[in-house]
């Protein structure tokens, strides 16, 4: 099985985005890890190896114990993109705001979202 290398797919798993907040406050080595966890140690063994794969998690070994830190600059990407959507809904809620107060009692039809006008992703 390859292990995907998205950071958006890494983050789109609840369990991995627990250990990515773990992590963000303190490096732990894998037992402590797995111990938040209700699952099998190899299943978050499983989740952290995609973490390791997409850049966002290093495990290094010292001794008999392996050691977790995460790499926060990899969720840039993600603020990157969730960015342009704080912009577009910024302006979104002004002009519902100047409407408002304005008295307005239906929205412009450009105003309402028309489906299917979203850009795909290319992979």
């Amino acid at each position: 099985m390859e292990l995907r290398r998205d950071v958006f797919q890494a983050i789109a798993d609840p369990t991995r985005r627990q250990i990515i907040e773990m992590l963000a406050a303190s490096d732990m080595n894998m037992r402590s890890v797995a111990d938040h966890f209700d699952m099998s140690r190899q299943a978050v063994a499983l989740h952290m190896k995609v973490l390791e794969a997409c850049g966002m998690l290093t495990i290094t070994r010292s001794g008999r114990e392996k050691h977790c830190t995460i790499i926060p600059a990899k969720l840039s990407e993600v603020h990157a993109w969730t960015e342009q959507f704080r912009s577009f809904w910024t302006a979104k809620l002004a002009s519902l705001r100047q409407l408002v107060e304005n008295g307005a009692t239906e929205l412009p039809a450009a105003t309402v979202p028309q489906p299917g006008l979203h850009k795909k992703r290319k992979k």
